[in-house]
Formats: structure tokens, C-alpha cells, sequence
């Protein structure tokens, strides 16, 4: 990604709706469909500045991994220990069968050879170990916002489906986030491309608009893996190991 896409996550991490938000919904997610046993292995791949440690530490002892080092510095401190580097697909230095959960959010699409990180990963979990991924959907959605932050690509439902299908992990339930949100982003991309401020812009809306953002997107950690959401701007899927 840009450098100037991890300076703004340090700096909005805490506060935009969107990260908050999505860590809340991201919990529910884990809580009800992964569900790891108490004092699980917990490894982050493409942790970002670490903003997700706290959310993940209820479920167990969180290891990380952040390629950009002014990222990993962060998120070192926020962990309090060192943080790996090896990238995707490789995973090298991380030992086979070594955690009982993974998480990937919003990471595998910057990846070229999205294959070759499914398989990377799975042979980091240990048998009958998950993963929990998210990722951009709809590639008609494709904007500024993808080009600034590197994206390899967006995923239909299906082709996501088809990834896992090829991969060494086992699907095991898939769906939609930041569905009831949707409406909103397709008229303010629509709006971008007619006024020609399609640049990618995700700096901190004014508080009223932020908290009222966050609280409509938090809403759907109350459903999340419970019923289905209608299409929305991610797809989630939780897949296991082989046993």
C-alpha cells in the first residue's frame, strides 16, 4: 500500500467509524462462527499498526505479521513484542501447524497469487484450525480508494468460493459485511466519478456523521453469522485446516 495509506490508519485507527465499526462486527464474527477454544494460538497476517490486538486477545495469545516496517513499529508497541515480516504467500519463519486461528482482514487482495496465500496459510494452522479473512467485494465497486491502497483485485461470491474450492482449506460459511452501508457508497463513488473527486479520499467524516456511520455498520454484528446479509461492500468466509 501507499505510505501515506498506513500514515492514515495510524492516525484514524481509534476513532474512524469504519475501523471501529468493522473490529465490533469482526468479534461477533469470530465469537459465533470460528469460535476458538479459550488460550487459542492467534497469528494476524497483515496486522497494519496492531489496531486490531485488543478485539483479538479475547479469544487467545495473538502473534502478528506487518510487512511495512513504520506499521510493524506501531504495532509492536501496541503488542509489546516483536512482530514477524515475512509476507505472503511464503509465510517463511512461521512454523507448520503452529496456530489455531488466522485472521486476514482486508490483506488477501493485495496479494498476486491469492492461491498461493490460501495455501501459505493452511499450512500455518494447525489440524482443524481456522481462518477468518475478509475481503473487498463487487468489482464493479473498483475505485480510487483500490488504486491508492494496491488492490490486486475485488471478489465476487462466487469467485471467492471457487478460491477456496482450490485451496488446501475447507469453506465452512461465507457472507456479506457493510451491507446496510452499501446504498450510501454506490451514490457517493457515483458522486466521485461525476465531479471527478474520485481520489480515494477516507479521511475522518465531522463527529455527528462518524458516530452515526459507526453505529449503523455496528449494527451488524447482532446478525453477522446468524442470518444473511444482503450484498455488501466486504465478503467474510471462516474455512479450517484439514484434520
Amino acid at each position: 500500500m501507499e505510505r501515506q495509506v498506513y500514515d492514515r490508519m495510524a492516525e484514524l485507527d481509534q476513532r474512524h467509524w469504519w475501523y471501529r465499526a468493522r473490529r465490533k462486527v469482526l468479534a461477533a464474527l469470530i465469537e459465533r462462527v470460528a469460535r476458538p477454544a479459550p488460550g487459542a494460538r492467534i497469528l494476524e497476517v497483515g496486522c497494519g499498526t496492531g489496531h486490531n490486538f485488543p478485539m483479538l486477545e479475547q479469544f487467545g495469545t495473538v502473534d502478528a505479521i506487518e510487512v511495512d516496517p513504520a506499521a510493524r513499529e506501531m504495532a509492536e508497541r501496541r503488542l509489546g513484542r516483536a512482530i514477524g515480516s515475512a509476507p505472503l504467500p511464503a509465510l517463511d519463519g512461521v512454523a507448520d501447524g503452529s496456530f489455531d486461528m488466522i485472521g486476514s482482514f482486508d490483506v488477501i487482495e493485495h496479494i498476486a497469487d491469492d492461491a498461493a496465500a490460501l495455501a501459505g496459510i493452511a499450512r500455518c494452522l494447525k489440524p482443524g484450525g481456522k481462518f477468518v479473512m475478509t475481503v473487498p467485494a463487487h468489482q464493479w465497486m473498483w475505485s480510487a480508494h483500490d488504486v491508492v491502497n494496491h488492490h490486486q483485485r475485488r471478489y465476487s461470491k462466487s469467485g471467492l468460493e471457487a478460491l477456496f474450492r482450490a485451496s488446501p482449506l475447507k469453506l465452512e460459511k461465507m457472507g456479506y459485511l457493510n451491507s446496510l452501508l452499501l446504498p450510501v457508497a454506490i451514490a457517493a463513488r457515483a458522486a466521485g466519478k461525476v465531479t471527478g473527486k474520485d481520489d480515494g479520499d477516507d479521511t475522518l467524516p465531522p463527529a455527528p456523521l462518524n458516530a452515526a456511520l459507526e453505529k449503523v455498520f455496528a449494527q451488524e454484528a447482532r446478525l453477522i453469522g446468524r442470518v444473511p446479509l444482503p450484498p455488501g461492500l466486504s465478503l467474510w468466509a471462516v474455512a479450517s485446516s484439514g484434520t
